[in-house]
Parts: structure tokens; sequence; C-alpha cells
């Protein structure tokens, strides 16, 4: 088979050239095109084809007839054929710089993709900069406690009195309930629910598939399932309206008619449920009345408004700010305001009334990272461009002598760097698309990288403005030399270059410093409130929802679980400990006393919970069977029995309730809180997770046993268990992700960094091979070479670490703030992180610069 030239490279030398010229040049293009195809192979052969073309257009005499896009595009082809040949010429330099970039880059794309899915939570709802949450600030004691709970009348009370509110619903709030058990003929399931006002449908945007959406929360037991619960329980959405379904939780049971099926929820809502039951039928279920209004209670429900548009919500503020004060006769320090619903999920702390943060932390941190490791990579570029200035300069000078304009010159050193960072961001996309399981995973996210729009314009903007970082520099620097002095060999690196060179330097490496003690401080906080004994024995304790039979059997399946040659201990209660922030610790609720307004956590439990778990008693007795009267009692804990005053509180009364004992302070929420009041109260009948103590290491022998047991005892019901130790790691899911993140970016960090370090020792070691052949020969040894090129760079590491340790204690010191409970901020974090910068930037450096010193010095002083 014949190979011929490339079409598309005669085509192009035939759109620029006139006929005389390509009378002169075609043949002989041609004629070299067959030799090198004899001696190269066809794709070397047609690869130096189209660069013999380009070269040929730059030598044809172009006419200057106002045609200037030609000559333009004949410019631009130039600039390519000279970038290639670059690259080619200063191959060590190229491929830094496209690693490092491109590692950059792929740290950017991917952050980008996580802040992109954390800053569109909640987004998805179709009216949703109308849809605002009622929250409430309470300022007892003169500190004001912001929280969004509110009491179920006020939704509708809000509806009737306020004309700018187009609809108003109150809901339980995001686990409230543990999961329901759900019942056909012949399937049983575990989902989670929550119960709604039918106005819920009008203010957020779940699309029914199946169902009108006006009708179908009407009647008390009307029930909405998702689209995968439908196709769990009745293989397909449409079999199911119309049925009839049990659902139960604790002891409670009650049938249902499905009346629609909607969407399954984003995976970007804050949000996740699998059914809806309305608002009415919990008050039943409560023994709540409808309609009655008492403004200075409160409840744990969240009400959520639909504003009319157009309506002024600050006014509105002003006028809900004044509602309970107006309406209630001791709600003076009670105030009502509005919160964009899509705010929740990212400014969720609030601190004396003033939102203080969230997640949006993490989403600025991480922005942070990704434009440090991008502005590394950058860095390198620069450099690595200006270091190799010495190399390119009589290039500069002879285009400026025979003419070339300094603009002309920086569009060619910007088109180098333009280049440079297509071929990253390429390498950077793929990369990203390989890393985004492992990245998912990591993070707990769904995240996907597609090409709409909006992503091709976002990738856009990164390479014009990575480019424009990284090449600006070097373009300015390079094409304002004189020709004179460079044609003459005066050319000199001045001062202000070798400062910006070296306080670049001093900056990545001042980042990685931040970076190392940033990691080390997160996993040693993590270790510390991993290790640290939360007051109450979390080891070896399996939990699961009570259900089915055992619902009203909990002391006999109590006794008999007890018998199993595995299991030490058994008991149950409300709720459980640890888990995510918001769930772990009970209910909390408010106590009046002397006066004083006292938020009061509690928990219903069963006989043995509290030895089960080991918490200790400081002074009285624990529940016991013995005794009926116990169920009238109550267990404080220490800081209840602070807040409340009382001395030698053992058998007094408060709130109508017998103090019984009181435990030592243990940590039911996170260390993020300190310990707050907490109570038990006796009611083995409302209890819904079992608690069950194994004896240690027989884990596996321990789940089969209870297996086989619960699936006898409780036929139709799947055995779903967690471990308590599991559920208290829990807790610090978010910052074991920043650790995680954190270990892998401060690594790319540092690699990034020495990458560019590695380069500039190449380029100083060559610069300067004469010199250390000289310094050779008169006696200098190996070591002392490698001691005096490295000096210039170590001065440089120090001052980069004498920078960054204030800045990384200031850091450290701010998040270590957000735990209550924290470790000791010792000095060897520091001093370790400095270490390790100085001795990877040592080996670094030594790398290039023994290898320097082992090079004959006949053979650098020939070249003389």
């Amino acid at each position: 088979m014949k190979t011929n030239p490339p079409k598309f490279a005669k085509a192009i030398l035939h759109r620029f050239c006139d006929l005389k010229f390509l009378e002169e040049v075609e043949g002989d293009l041609n004629e070299e095109f067959q030799r090198r195809l004899e001696r190269q192979g066809p794709f070397k052969a047609r690869w130096h084809y189209v660069i013999d073309v380009f070269h040929s257009i730059q030598l044809h005499p172009l006419k200057r007839t106002g045609s200037s896009p030609t000559f333009s595009f004949s410019l631009f082809l130039h600039n390519l054929l000279i970038i290639y040949r670059n690259f080619l010429r200063f191959k060590s330099t190229f491929l830094i710089n496209l690693l490092g970039l491109s590692t950059g880059l792929t740290c950017l794309i991917l952050i980008s993709l996580w802040v992109n899915d954390e800053l569109n939570f909640d987004t998805f709802h179709e009216k949703k900069d109308r849809v605002f949450q009622v929250m409430e600030h309470r300022g007892p004691n003169g500190a004001i406690n912001t929280s969004g709970q509110t009491a179920d009348f006020l939704a509708g009370a809000l509806a009737r009195e306020m004309p700018e509110i187009e609809h108003a619903a109150v809901v339980t709030p995001p686990n409230f309930f543990p999961a329901f058990t759900l019942s056909t003929t012949h399937v049983h399931a575990k989902a989670v629910g929550k119960f709604v006002d039918p106005s819920f449908l009008n203010i957020f945007s779940y699309p029914l598939l199946q169902g009108n959406a006006n009708e179908a929360l009407r009647s008390k037991n009307d029930m909405l399932i998702s689209e995968s619960l439908a196709k769990r329980l009745f293989k397909t959405p449409e079999d199911c309206i119309g049925k009839s379904m049990e659902w139960e939780l604790m002891d409670i049971k009650k049938q249902v008619l499905i009346t629609g099926v909607f969407k399954d929820v984003p995976v970007n809502s804050s949000e996740q449920f699998d059914f809806i039951l309305t608002f009415d039928a919990f008050r039943d279920l409560m023994g709540m009345k409808s309609g009655e209004a008492n403004w200075d209670s409160s409840a744990p429900f969240f009400t959520y408004v639909l504003v009319k548009e157009n309506s002024p919500v600050d006014l509105l503020n002003k006028k809900m700010g004044d509602l309970l004060k107006s309406k209630g006769k001791n709600s003076q320090d009670r105030t009502l305001f509005l919160k964009p619903y899509a705010d929740n999920y990212l400014y969720g702390q609030y601190e004396n009334g003033v939102v203080t943060g969230g997640r949006i932390e993490y989403v600025r941190l991480f922005s942070i990272i990704a434009i440090i490791i991008v502005l590394i990579a950058c860095i390198n570029f620069m450099n690595l461009s200006t270091a190799k200035a010495s190399k390119r300069i009589k290039e500069v000078g002879i285009k400026k002598a025979i003419g070339a304009q300094r603009t002309t010159l920086i569009h060619q050193y910007l088109g180098e760097a333009f280049m440079m960072t297509i071929l990253s961001l390429a390498i950077a996309v793929s990369l990203a698309s390989l890393l985004l399981p492992q990245f998912n995973e990591i993070t707990r996210k769904h995240l996907t990288l597609s090409f709409d729009g909006n992503v091709i314009i976002a990738l856009a903007v990164i390479a014009i403005s990575t480019a424009l970082l990284a090449g600006a520099y070097p373009a300015l620097y390079l094409s304002g030399q004189s020709p004179a002095k460079v044609l003459k060999g005066q050319f000199k690196s001045s001062l202000g270059e070798l400062w910006a060179r070296k306080g670049l330097v001093v900056f990545q490496f001042a980042a990685s410093v931040v970076f190392i003690v940033s990691v080390l401080v997160v996993y040693k906080q993590i270790e510390f409130i991993q290790t640290k004994n939360p007051g109450y024995n979390k080891d070896n304790v399996i939990c699961f929802d009570i259900e089915g039979k055992v619902t009203g059997n909990v002391q006999t399946f109590i006794s008999e679980i007890k018998k199993l040659n595995t299991v030490l201990d058994a008991s149950s209660m409300l709720g459980t400990f640890g888990g995510e922030p918001k769930d772990g610790g009970g209910t909390p609720g408010q106590l009046e006393w002397n006066g004083k307004t006292i938020i009061m956590n509690s928990a219903t439990v069963n006989y043995g919970l509290i030895e089960l778990l080991n918490i200790e008693l400081k002074e009285g007795r624990s529940f016991s069977q013995n005794f009926a009267s116990d169920a009238e009692k109550v267990i404080y804990n220490e800081a209840a029995i602070e807040a409340l005053g009382l001395q030698d509180p053992v058998g007094k009364k408060v709130d109508g309730k017998e103090i019984l004992g009181v435990v030592k302070n243990f940590h039911f929420q996170s260390f993020h809180e300190t310990v707050k009041p907490y109570a038990f109260r006796l009611a083995p009948q409302e209890t819904i997770t079992m608690f069950v103590k194994i004896k240690g290491g027989t884990e596996k022998q321990a789940v089969a046993e209870l297996e086989k047991f619960y699936k006898f005892y409780n036929p139709g019901f799947a055995f779903n268990f967690k471990f308590l130790d599991h559920e208290y790691q829990a807790q610090y899911v978010a910052e074991q992700r920043v650790a995680v993140l954190s270990k892998y970016f401060a690594g790319l960090a540092i690699i990034i960094s020495c990458l560019g370090l590695f380069g500039l020792a190449a380029f100083t070691t060559e610069r300067r091979r004469k010199e250390i052949s000289i310094r050779k020969i008169l006696g200098l040894s190996e070591l002392g070479i490698v001691f005096l090129l490295s000096n210039e760079f170590m001065r440089s590491i120090m001052l980069s670490i004498c920078i960054a340790l204030p800045i990384s204690y200031f850091i450290s010191t701010q998040w270590l703030e957000t735990f209550a409970y924290r470790f000791d901020l010792n000095l060897w974090y520091f001093a370790g992180a400095a270490v390790v910068t100085l001795l990877i930037a040592w080996i670094t450096i030594g790398m290039q610069t023994m290898k320097a010193a082992k090079v004959n010095p006949a053979s650098s002083l020939r070249s003389e």
C-alpha cells in the first residue's frame, strides 16, 4: 500500500503559498518525504512532512495586502513549531511542568466537583428562592440559643396571620424516628419516614409519579412512598396505588392507604426519606389536639413556609420577630426569623445568635487547598522558565534585532504556557475520570464528570487562568531583555529575578509545611477522640431495632437472649448514643427550675442499661426491678445537677420526680460539645433499640447466634444490626474524611514542590558545572560541592519553615477550637514537620548535586 503525504498539510500549503513558490518547494518536500519514508517509516515521515510544510510557509514572501488573518495564522503556525522544538530541546523541564500541572489540575477538578455538589445541596426545589425554615432565637440567662424547633400549631397560625406567606407546613424533623417496619401481605421492609402537612408538597419539589398531589394527603391514613420503595414492596409503582399496608414503630401499628408514589429523593438533598405520612395521623397517635395554640410552649417540630413572590423577606422577618412577644406571656426572650432552606446544609452552626459556619468551612478549606496546589504547580512553571532563560535568551535577542515586537514575543511565550496547560488539562481530565470512583468512596458522594456546557466553560476558564498565571511572568521577563546586551553576551539574571524565584520557592515549601502540620494535627485529634474514654463502654455492644414480635415482649426477649453463649448482657433504650452529631444524645427538652430555663437532654431506658454500658454512678443507685416506684424517679448526670444548683440531690424532687441517683458525666454527644445536662427515665415499654453486650473476640459467632435466634423468634424480619463503637465513630466522619483528603493533598503538594526544586537544582548545577570542575581541581571534595550547591536552596527552605510554622500554629489552634475536648498541641508536631520538609528537600537537591559532584572535571572544561 502506497503511503502519501498528509492531505491536510498539502491543503494548508496550497492555501497560503502562491503558484510560483509552490513550484519551488513542493517537489523538494515530496522528495524529502520519500527519503524519510524509506529511512524512518510512514509515521515519522508524515509527521516531519507537516513540520516542513509549516516551516516552508514561514519562508514564503507573504503578501501584505491587508490580509492580516493570513499573516496571523502563519505566525501562529510558526509559534507552534517553536513551542514543539522547545519541548523537545528541554525535555526534563517539559516533563516536570507537565507532571506538576496535570497533578495540580487533577486535584482542582476533583475538588471543584465536590465543592459544586456541596453548594448545590437542596437547590433542586423549583421554588427554592422562596422556601424558608422558621427559626427561633431564645435568650435565657443572657445567652442566645438558636434552634429550628417550633410548635406544631405555628404553621397554621403563620398561614392565617401573615398574608406574605403562601403556604406553611409543620413536619417531623430529620432522624426524628428510627427506621419504620413496613409490611405487606408477603414482604417486610425497613424504611425511613416522616409526618408532614399536606402543604408540604406545595412548598417542596417532590414530584409524584402516581397520584394527585392536591389530594394525596387529605386523609389521615394516606401515605406516599418513593419509587424505589414501591419497587421493593410491590415490584412496580403502578401496582401500589390504592393498596393498604401496615407500618410499625415501637409498639404502635397502623394500617394506611397508598395514595401516591414520588420520585426518589435526589442524592443532593440534605434529608433522605422513603415515605410520607400525614401530620394529623401523628397528632392522633400522640394525643395532640389540632388548633390548640399555647404561644409560650415549644416543641421539637420543624416549620417550613413558602413566601409569596415579590414579598419583602426583611419586613416579614420584622413582623415575625415580634410575634411571640405579642402572643405569649412568658416569651419576651424569644424571636422568630426566617432562614433560607437551602442555607441549612452549609450554614448550620450558630453562636450567640450569629451564624458561625457549618459545612461551608470545609467547602472553603478545600477550595483554598485546590488553589494552593495549582499555584504551586504554576510556580514550578515560572521558576523553570526563568531559570532556563539563559539558554533561550539569544533567541529573544535575534528576534528583536530583526524587528520582532515585544507583544509578539509575549504572545509566543504565553502560547507556550497555554499549550502546556492544554496538554496538562487533557491528562488531568483523564486522571480525574480514573480516580473519581475512589474519590467518591472517600467522600461518600455520587460525583460524575460530564461534559455539558457548564463543565466545558469551567474547563476553558481553568485553562486560560492557569496559562496566564503560569506564563505571564516568564513572558514578560524574557520579552523585556535588551537585544544589544543579549547578543554581546552581557545577559545576567537580575537581583529582582533571583529574589522572585527564591520567594516562589519559599511560598511552595511554606505551603507544604502547613499541609504537613495540618495532617499531623488532624490525625492526632482523631486519635485522641477515638481513644479517649467517653464515660461509657462502647466496645462489643451490638444494637438493633425492636420490631415485630419483640415489640410488647421486650423483657421476655431480653431474658431469652441472655441465655446465648456469646451474650454477656442485654437491655434497651429509646434512641442510642453516637451516630451523626445531631442524632446522638437523646431528646432535648426544657426544664424550668428556680427561675432558670435548663436545656435537659433525656433518654428513656430499660432496666440494666446503665450497668451494661458501665456508666459510673457517683451517688444514689440505678433503676431496679425490685422497686416498682422507680418508674416515677429520675437519674441525672453531674452536669444536670450542677445546672440545677442542687446539693445532696438524691431523694430531692425536680419537676415532680424524685432523684434516684447521679451518674458521672459521659459524652453522649461528640467531643465537639461540652457535656450537657442529661436525665435517664425508666419506661421499658417505650424503648425501641436493643443493646446486647457480647464476649470479646466472639464477634462472628455472636452475630451468627443472634441472627439465628432473632429469625426464629421474629420470623419474617431481617436482622439489621450495628456495633455501638461504629456509631460512635460516625460522629467524626467529617473529620476522618478531612484527614484522608488532607493526607493525599499534602503529599501531592510536597511532590509538586519537590519536582520544581529538582528542576531548579538541575539547572543550577548545569549552569555552574565549570565552576564545579575548577573547584574539584583545586581540591574541594564531592561532599563539599554538594554542600556548596545545596546551601542556596536550603536557606530558602529554612526561611519557608520559619514563615510556615506560625501560620500552621494559628490554623491548627483555630480548627481545634471547634472541639470542646482536644489534645495538647506540642512543639514536636511543628518540629517534626520542619524535619520532614528539610529531609525531603535535601534528598531532592542531593540527587542532582551529588550527580554534578561526580562528573569528571576534564569533560566539563574540555568544552571550552
